[in-house]
């Protein structure tokens, strides 16, 4: 049995249908039905976050990253439990490894978010319960973008408009996953993890000019970049733990870009999902 905790997410709601696809008994109860103190909920994945809206949401951060988490470590019987943090937590890093010393200040509104799920993390690993696992998500790119709240699926919905405006130069880069290798890692890490953290990452970057190169292939937009936008790039994440332990080699998104684009009807309902 699984209990996965967060499905109206992008991530969570992926999660709990492959499960399904897959044969396995799930339980998703929404945040106002969290499980009863003292229920067996199996292999917990523990996908409840907030993403674009923390900063002016700190306390549901807190409670969302932390607090829930706890609860559940504290009262609950488990198989596993598995608690989905950010590769973001790595902002201010160059070392990438998953046993990296990290550093945050509580001065800088941005890293809120980074360390409500390092303390996330923290509570995780030190709660003396075992079978408890941490996964640092990279960003999560899937099948019609142009719905979702992030950088890529502006970048699709304004190519829909005709003209691509970046914020940040073209040689800003990140590290992008696609949705069925982060599930199909998530599970196997789940139920296997020989860690206690993993990177879930391609372990590639792919650049603003990278994205919109691959957009205008196949829609006709044109692109123009702000005076003096600074390039904003996040470190290579490290990928060794989950190449050497599971063989694992992430598709290039950029060979997705079709799905990427999609056709959705609405641009207007947003897929909310976490964006390092």
């Amino acid at each position: 049995m699984f209990t996965v905790l967060g499905e109206s997410g992008f991530i969570g709601g992926n999660l709990v249908r492959r499960l399904r696809d897959l044969g396995h008994d799930v339980s998703a109860p929404s945040r106002t039905d969290m499980p009863l103190a003292g229920q067996d909920l199996g292999h917990v994945i523990y996908a409840i976050g907030l993403t674009a809206d923390f900063r002016t949401r700190p306390f549901d951060t807190i409670e969302a990253h932390v607090s829930l988490a706890a609860k559940i470590l504290r009262e609950n019987a488990f198989s596993s439990f598995l608690y989905l943090s950010s590769t973001r937590v790595y902002a201010n890093n160059r070392d990438t490894h998953e046993g990296a010393l990290l550093s945050a200040s509580p001065l800088n509104p941005s890293d809120l978010y980074n360390l409500s799920k390092l303390t996330g993390e923290a509570i995780c690993l030190n709660s003396g319960r075992e079978n408890v696992r941490v996964a640092r998500l990279s960003n999560v790119v899937g099948p019609d973008e142009a719905r979702s709240d992030t950088f890529l699926g502006a970048l699709c919905r304004e190519a829909r408009g005709g003209h691509i405006q970046l914020q940040t130069a073209l040689e800003s880069s990140k590290d992008y996953i696609w949705i069925d290798d982060a599930v199909e890692l998530l599970l196997r890490i789940a139920k296997e993890g020989r860690h206690s953290v993993y990177n879930v990452a391609s372990g590639r970057q792919t650049s603003h000019a990278d994205w919109c190169a691959a957009i205008q292939s196949r829609a006709k937009c044109s692109v123009g970049v702000n005076d003096g936008a600074p390039t904003a790039s996040f470190p290579p994440i490290a990928v060794d733990r989950v190449t050497d332990e599971f063989a694992f080699a992430a598709t290039p998104v950029l060979e997705r870009i079709p799905e990427i684009l999609g056709n959705a009807e609405s641009e207007h309902d947003s897929d909310p999902r976490p964006s390092t």
